[in-house]
């Protein structure tokens, strides 16, 4: 039903932007036709809208991968750069909270560490919706912001780094063998809003998977077990990302990129001062319009980091 309901939607979204293009068509040749500029002006701005939406329509063609329909964690984790980077951090999760809402998604806070002063050491998050992991994969590296330090008392500016992580939440239908003796339990308190309950107990859970490293850990959920049974799904679609990623071309990259959240790993930059401007460094394309970024405006960096991972990924398979 999933699937039916993503390929009528699709469907529906061509009819659509062929019936629009019919009717912006027949304003502008009335327009001509009676010579009015009016419903000439309101023609060109239905076309140039439409050729906004034809254009998204056709990324989102491009969003054919295995998973690339499923619903996505997005780990951010602050770096170098200590309170500030834990704000950054912070600036990172309502950035991506808002992207989600723009385009109709819900959002899921699984677990939050808060920073010693401010912000986040760490957050998860997991975003709900059509293609929640086709467009969010682009954002994963670090990202590093320049701006006047609210928390420095002279004023001084800064750097600083935070990382960026996505991975797909995995149907039930796809299978994932984890041996359970390469898994470490850790239970602690919550940390953070969530009650009495949670406070008093140690009810969070994190996992760690011995051969490959990765951890997760979740929280938000009122019992020890619950948090376990979350946690364990959690580990699953990470292992299940890290296989489809070793598929890719560009996994090694974007591994290179993780390893270290600093200087010669970003893939994004957001300066706000001495100027302001937010630069893609894979794609080049960047905007001055810093707090409609920060405000989740994201389609131009995630539909040309689309564009180029996939342009790649063809000519790999023609060299081949």
């Amino acid at each position: 039903m999933r699937e039916r309901t993503r390929l009528a939607s699709a469907i529906e979204a061509v009819r659509v932007l062929e019936r629009e293009r019919a009717e912006a068509l027949e304003l502008a040749e009335l327009a001509e036709m009676e010579g009015d500029t009016g419903v000439g002006d309101e023609a060109a701005a239905a076309l140039k809208a439409l050729k906004e939406k034809a254009a998204r329509a056709e990324l989102e063609a491009l969003l054919s991968g295995e998973a690339d329909g499923n619903d996505a964690y997005v780990e951010v984790n602050s770096g170098a750069g200590g309170t500030e980077s834990a704000d950054w951090a912070l600036m990172l999760t309502r950035m991506y909270s808002r992207w989600a809402a723009k385009h109709g998604m819900s959002v899921d806070v699984i677990e939050e560490t808060p920073g010693e002063t401010a912000g986040l050491k760490s957050a998860t998050l997991q975003v709900k919706g059509p293609n929640a992991y086709g467009w969010l994969k682009t954002e994963a590296g670090v990202h590093r912001l320049v701006r006047i330090s609210p928390f420095d008392s002279n004023a001084r500016r800064h750097t600083s780094f935070a990382s960026v992580w996505v991975y797909p939440v995995v149907d039930d239908t796809i299978e994932i063998e984890i041996n359970p003796a390469d898994v470490r339990t850790d239970t602690y308190r919550a940390s953070g809003a969530g009650g009495q309950h949670v406070n008093k107990t140690d009810s969070a859970v994190r996992l760690t998977h011995i051969p490959t490293g990765i951890a997760v850990a979740c929280q938000t959920e009122r019992s020890q077990h619950q948090n376990r049974d979350r946690a364990w799904k959690m580990l699953k679609a990470r292992l299940y990302e890290l296989e489809l990623q070793k598929r890719e071309a560009a996994a090694a990259a974007i591994e290179a990129q993780k390893t270290d959240i600093g200087w010669g790993h970003q893939i994004r930059s957001y300066v706000l001062q001495p100027y302001q401007l937010v630069k893609d460094l894979r794609t080049n394309v960047e905007t001055s319009d810093i707090q409609g970024v920060l405000d989740g405006d994201l389609d131009a960096f995630m539909g040309a980091a689309l564009s180029q991972r996939v342009g790649h990924t063809r000519t790999e398979g023609e060299t081949a």
